[in-house]
């Protein structure tokens, strides 16, 4: 089982890496998301690139906020008052990054 901190800096190292293949600007960034299954699917559907990691719901808050904070973004109000129950709840699996500016069509 991988720790927090690994998944956090493997998915940032891997939306660098996205982010340079795709040559994005200096003002591209990236939208973080908390998605289910079927949100994730409809989000690699529409938006290219976007990179979905699916995390243990044990960890997926705090991977989830250590990639908002590597990416310099703070969290918006709905994502402070997640906890580990709304995951599970909501059936939250993965965390999925995309450009809105980019889409597939």
């Amino acid at each position: 089982m991988q720790t927090a901190e690994k998944q956090t800096r493997t998915y940032l190292y891997d939306l660098m890496n996205e982010a340079k293949e795709h040559g994005f600007k200096a003002d591209d960034q990236w939208n973080l998301s908390l998605v289910t299954d079927a949100e994730r699917s409809s989000i690699q559907r529409d938006y290219f690139p976007a990179v979905a990691s699916k995390v243990s719901p044990e960890l997926m808050l705090q991977v989830f906020q250590s990639i908002k904070s590597g990416l310099q973004q703070p969290l918006n109000t709905e994502e402070m008052q997640l906890d580990s129950q709304a995951i599970l709840k909501r059936g939250l699996k993965f965390i999925v990054a995309f450009n809105p500016k980019r889409t597939r069509f």
